[in-house]
Formats: structure tokens, sequence, C-alpha cells
């Protein structure tokens, strides 16, 4: 049998199951992936209450953020991927211009200016390009022939580049990574070749000492302390050296919930917010850690199903993007908090305490229902 005839086979397949799709299709929702999603946010509820000291208050505005987050992602889900391709330089070139807004007239708190006070709320532009970026590039991508040619690779990461050194001034370097993360996996899927990766490894390479002296005092620091925590226990190295202590306390099955002595005590800095992946370690040990992680993977997983059944260049490009960055998120926060990364500031998605980041988020997987659900049948 060829390739037309299993085509053809699956194309009836599909007419005859249409007729029978369940009424969340019809709302634009990709029920596997929204489970996989609700089932990690519940979670986080429970490890959010005890981390946040049984506070009630924690989690009743834990569950406004998350309400919010899941309407932002309905009404995402709502759009045509073909309406995110003609938008995708208009929302690029208004977050560039959002965050030099914010270099010259942001607001300033924590020793960072991120945020634009709009007096009603706050915002952060740089959660904003972690979507706005992978939509430009994939709309990028999807105009030129692929695979990426050198001169394409060029213009593509020097676009890339320019939200991301902004929001490194802010200084924001967590959200920055996530930022090229989102643009370098656009990248990645669309072609590039191993030649021109380990050319730009290589570079990167050999402008590390020209990088060093541009990041800041306390990101030098986080470096260092990466290498060898124990240098400054008491200063530096307090946050990881403490969280490895969380994680290991917990052993196999933990202290059990809200039994944490590191969290409760605070012994651990940033509990509820960038070190709860230590608090589920402490209570809930090895095994509701790979619990954690399984959870994760299933969306991710779902999300590479949704990039692969894609039915055109930029839906595949876009959906890989906000997938990778998704893992590359809850990778590096597990990792920071194991001591396998440097400390650079992400929150655990979904679990600890926000709601910018959240928003965003779900954003980004309303998107990836859209180009789920928005898919045509082919016609022969």
């Amino acid at each position: 049998m060829n390739f037309v005839s299993v085509r053809q086979l699956l194309t009836k397949s599909e007419r005859g199951s249409s007729v029978h799709r369940p009424w969340w299709h019809y709302l634009h929702i990709d029920m596997p992936l929204l489970t996989g999603l609700l089932l990690i946010a519940a979670v986080g509820l429970l490890i959010l209450y005890s981390a946040g000291g049984q506070n009630m208050g924690i989690i009743t505005r834990q569950c406004l953020h998350l309400g919010v987050a899941l309407l932002v992602m309905f009404g995402f889900a709502q759009i045509p991927p073909s309406t995110y391709q003609r938008w995708a330089p208009l929302i690029f070139f208004l977050g560039i211009t959002l965050l030099m807004l914010v270099l010259v007239a942001g607001h300033r708190g924590k020793g960072a200016s991120r945020w634009l006070n709009l007096w009603i709320f706050r915002f952060q532009p740089s959660e904003i390009m972690k979507i706005a970026i992978p939509l430009f590039l994939a709309w990028y991508c999807h105009r030129i022939q692929l695979p990426l040619s050198g001169r394409h690779l060029f213009i593509a990461a020097t676009l890339m580049l320019i939200p991301a050194v902004l929001t490194a001034k802010q200084p924001d370097l967590g959200t920055a990574i996530l930022q090229l993360a989102a643009g370098g996996s656009v990248l990645l899927l669309a072609g590039m070749s191993w030649y021109l990766l380990s050319s730009l490894i290589i570079a990167g390479a050999a402008a590390s000492p020209f990088i060093w002296h541009l990041l800041h005092d306390y990101q030098k620091k986080r470096i260092l302390t990466f290498l060898n925590p124990e240098r400054d226990p008491l200063g530096a190295g307090y946050h990881i050296i403490q969280s490895k202590i969380a994680i290991g306390s917990g052993g196999l099955f933990g202290k059990g919930w809200m039994h944490g002595t590191q969290s409760n005590l605070h012994f651990l800095p940033e509990h509820s917010t960038d070190f709860i992946f230590a608090v589920c370690g402490e209570e809930w040990g090895l095994v509701g850690n790979l619990i954690i992680i399984t959870l994760y993977m299933m969306v991710v997983l779902r999300g590479l199903q949704i990039t692969v059944s894609a039915q055109d260049t930029f839906s595949r490009l876009l959906a890989g993007s906000l997938t990778l960055t998704f893992f590359v998120s809850f990778f590096t926060n597990a990792g920071m908090v194991t001591g396998i990364l440097p400390v650079v500031g992400l929150p655990l998605p979904l679990i600890s305490y926000g709601g910018s980041s959240m928003v965003t988020l779900m954003a980004g997987f309303g998107i990836l229902m859209s180009i789920r659900t928005h898919r045509k049948l082919l016609t022969t």
C-alpha cells in the first residue's frame, strides 16, 4: 500500500469520526492536554497549601490566578492559527516597544525594573515575549525556504536576541533564558544544520569572557555558587544548600504532607515560589517528585503529538516551540533546585505561586489547542 492510499484511508477515517466529535471539540478544547494541566494545577494547590503555611488566602489568590489563566487559554483557543500568523509581526514589534518602555519608565521593585504600571494593574512585557518570539520566528520561517540558510539564520537570531537582551537588562535573566529557548527551538525545528548549530555553540563559548563582564554581580555569584555552593554557605550558597537538605531529608516517600521542617520553619527561602519543588521532595519524597515529573511529561508528549499532526509549517514550528519552552521551564526549575543548574529565578510552571507567568503559560496552551482543533480535513 503506497503513501497516497494510506493518506486516503486516514482521510476517510477522519471524515467518519468527525460526525461523532465530542462536545469539547466544538469549544476548541483539547481534553487530554487540559486534563494534564488541571492535574498539575491540583497537585500544585496541595503543595502550595503546605508551603504557604496552611494560609487559605494564598490558595484563594492562586485559584483566582488559575481561573483567569484558564479563561485566557479558552479565549486564545478560539482564534484560528491563520489569525495568529497574520498578527505575529505586530505582536512581536509591539512587545519590543513595551520592553523599551519598561527600561525608560518601568515600575521598579526588588531591585529590578520589569513592570509597566497601568494604574489598574501591573504587567511584565517580558512575559508576552515568551509567546511573541516563537510566533514571529515561526511566521518568518514559514515565508522562506527551509532548511535555514546561514543568512536567514543570522537574521532570525538577531531578531531573537533583541528582546532577550532588553529583558536581561531589566534585569531578568530567567525570563531572557526562556525567550532564547522559545526562539532557539523554532530555529532548531526549522532545520538548522548541525554545522550551524556547532558553530553557534563554539561562538558562544568563545564569547563567554565578554558575556561574563556583562553580567550583574549577583548573576556572577549565582554561577560561582553553582560551581561551589559551600564557598558562601550563609550567603549566596544558602538557597541551594537548604534546598538540597530539604530534598535529601525527604527520602523515598517523604515526611508527609504539611510535615516538612525546612519550609515550615523557614529554613528554605522562597519555598512557595521558586523553590517549591524542594518542598515536594521533602514532604512527598522521591516518589512524589517522580509523579510530578510524570505529569509534566504527559503534557509535553501531548504537545509533541499536536506538533506532529499540525498541517502547515507555521503551526508545526509554533506548537513545537511552545511545547519545548514548557519543558525547558520546568526542567530548569527542577535542575536549579536540585543543584544541577545555576539558580536563575524561574518558577515551577502551574505550581509556584504567581499570576503573570501562569497566564502567559496558559495562553501558550490555548494556542496549542487552537492548532489542534482548527485542523482542516484532507480532501484528497
